[in-house]
């Protein structure tokens, strides 16, 4: 039998749960090594409220739901008990009958699970001595007026395991990805969700065990390796998080005690079509508990330095993806999803309080108002906010062939009348490479040469814009093919010259970016930028400048969005004397044609573009060219 021991689970407890306002819910409920009376054993704890009853079974009682159930904790609706003798590293799972009948079901609150397909639970502990210090004491100078440059990866086709195996383990993964992060001059990794997903082919976006690191790639202390080593070199950790719907597979969080615990029952409310997952009740106080409990986790437990929140537009519209008559509207007859929006902006709130030096992001697609505003300036009180509409209208733009820009100019320049309205990163990420989408390269038009120095000039014309910058694992390689989550990177293309060019490229612009506060420090407001021309429609030419606090600090952008070279090219700047390049896309380095300005520029007192001095530079072929004052 089970013995109750003595309960974790206290008055308070209870009473911060059911009003959803318990954010470290995982230090309760769970599996946890423990001792009663002298001895040694595991306490579990479960919420399954209209269950009949629930028991812990598993390989140490022969999967027998006699042997051990648990008890209730008072009038909760959690069940608990202690099991003598059981300790880290015995699989289990709860037995729970539920008004369905008697189905097996994994601990929401696993800290580790069996590598899917088994689905069983695993007694686990957090026990770890993190080495990173220095990095968590000076987090804060990773703040929105710093360099930000996002590599996003999937951990599992990075790099295949050594060996020949088909993942790479967590540590391997730690050292080798950090060398080439570090390279390449990127910031931030961010993973797509490494959190326990039954499919491998939902890239994660298909959460089964919120709290569980995937166990493909190692147990959670091989993850907090990874975020540790991670941190000694320097580099920041953001995590993909989906609190916007779960995976449907019985032995999960769905109809849980054989109700719809989690999930809303109604399916116009509580059935995703898109991906044929379930979608959480934020209405309700205990689910809201749960998932603001797993971002703090994440933060408390594995020291990550940000979440970026997936699929918000799918919890704010009660209409997402649904035509008429298969959604509910909100009490006041409209189509916002009240509870959702309540809990996006409490999320915020907590998360911001806890840990003030970290990032919150927002994957929103639509125009709603103030994603990344606080809350008690009427936000939703996430940092940032994923520029989709500057990668749409960029990809749009750059796939035109180039006779045919100059009628397309604006979609390049729309941007720039909402650029400030949000704290944007601008993303090319693992979506915009898959289904079909072709890789980055194929999407450029053109022969072999211009396809490259299209997809430099693209690479180029994102770093100078204001906003943080986000590039799918890849991106340095130039594959022709799609990303497949099956298939490492092709890292064989480095032989190249132009593919080692595109990653030069990056490299070097990377450098750029944090080196020139011009380029970074105003990111977010519209003191940073300032058009120079973005009318020079026929030619398919942009020019402006990006600004930093002082009059000195500002760098000159022009970019040639056509394979004719500019010659004698003229343009206004704000400041005389001498002038430098100090980029250009179309160097012979990177696999480009070589027009470059290679010696002094000197600004004549030649009003053009309404100021009083210009420059006279050459503009290369698909090509853009940073300049500033020397």
């Amino acid at each position: 039998m089970t013995s109750p021991g003595h309960s974790h689970i206290t008055a308070d407890d209870i009473y911060l749960f059911n009003e959803g306002n318990h954010f470290r819910l995982y230090e309760k409920l769970g599996a946890r090594p423990a001792e009663h009376k002298g001895i040694r054993g595991t306490y579990f704890a479960v919420w399954a409220p209209n269950a009949r009853g629930v028991a812990v079974v598993g390989d140490f009682n022969g999967w027998n739901r006699q042997a051990n159930p648990l008890t209730p904790a008072q009038s909760s609706g959690i069940w608990e008990g202690f099991i003598p003798g059981i300790g880290k590293g015995e699989l289990y799972k709860y037995s729970i009958d539920g008004q369905q009948g008697i189905v097996d079901k994994t601990d929401p609150f696993a800290f580790y699970c069996e590598v899917p397909p088994k689905s069983a639970s695993v007694v686990w502990d957090l026990a770890y001595q993190w080495q990173d210090e220095p990095w968590t004491q000076h987090r804060s100078a990773h703040s929105l007026k710093s360099p930000m440059a996002i590599y996003e990866v999937h951990v599992g086709s990075w790099k295949r395991g050594t060996s020949g195996s088909r993942w790479p383990n967590y540590r391997q993964l730690a050292h080798e990805l950090a060398e080439h992060v570090k390279r390449l001059g990127f910031t931030h990794v961010e993973l797509v969700p490494i959190m326990e997903h039954p499919f491998y082919g939902s890239w994660g976006y298909q959460i089964l065990n919120y709290y569980a690191p995937t166990s493909r790639y190692g147990c959670p202390q091989d993850f907090m390796y990874f975020v540790d080593y991670m941190h000694q070199q320097g580099i920041g950790v953001f995590l993909d998080w989906v609190p916007s719907h779960f995976s449907r597979d019985a032995h999960g969080l769905y109809a849980f005690d054989g109700t719809h615990l989690y999930e809303h029952a109604d399916p116009r409310q509580g059935y995703h079509p898109d991906w044929g997952s379930h979608i959480f009740n934020y209405g309700r106080h205990e689910v809201r508990s749960f998932l603001i409990s797993n971002a703090l986790y994440w933060f408390d437990k594995f020291h990550v330095d940000g979440l970026r929140v997936d699929a918000v537009a799918s919890m704010l519209y009660l209409d997402y993806s649904r035509k008429e008559g298969e959604w509910i509207p909100n009490e006041q007859g409209g189509k916002e999803n009240l509870p959702a929006i309540h809990f996006i902006k409490r999320l915020n709130e907590v998360v911001y309080q806890h840990y003030p030096d970290v990032h919150m992001i927002a994957e929103e697609s639509t125009a709603w108002p103030a994603v990344s505003r606080p809350t008690f300036a009427g936000g939703l009180g996430f940092g940032m906010k994923w520029d989709m509409g500057w990668m749409h209208d960029t990809l749009v733009y750059f796939s035109k062939d180039p006779i045919h820009r100059k009628h397309h100019h604006n979609t390049i320049t729309f941007r720039m009348l909402y650029a400030f309205n949000e704290n944007f990163v601008l993303p090319l990420s693992h979506d915009e490479v898959v289904h079909g989408k072709c890789s980055l390269l194929s999407k450029m038009p053109g022969d072999d040469w211009q396809q490259f120095s299209n997809l430099r000039l693209l690479y180029s014309y994102m770093y100078s814009q204001p906003g943080k910058k986000l590039l799918f694992m890849g991106a340095e390689l130039g594959q022709r093919e799609e990303w497949h989550h099956e298939s490492e990177l092709r890292w064989e293309l480095m032989q190249y010259p132009h593919h080692r060019g595109l990653s030069l490229v990056l490299s070097d612009l990377n450098k750029l970016y944090q080196q020139e506060k011009a380029l970074h420090e105003f990111d977010f407001e519209p003191a940073g930028f300032e058009w120079i021309d973005g009318a020079d429609t026929s030619q398919s030419v942009l020019s402006f400048l990006r600004k930093g606090s002082r009059t000195q600090e500002v760098i000159l952008i022009v970019g040639n969005f056509t394979p004719v070279p500019r010659n004698n090219y003229r343009i206004g700047v704000p400041l005389a004397g001498k002038w430098k390049e100090i980029f250009n896309s179309d160097q012979t380095k990177y696999g480009g044609s070589g027009v470059e300005n290679p010696w002094d520029i000197i600004a004549v007192d030649v009003p053009t573009h309404g100021r009083q001095h210009s420059i006279e530079i050459t503009l290369p072929p698909l090509g853009c060219v940073f300049l500033k004052p020397i």
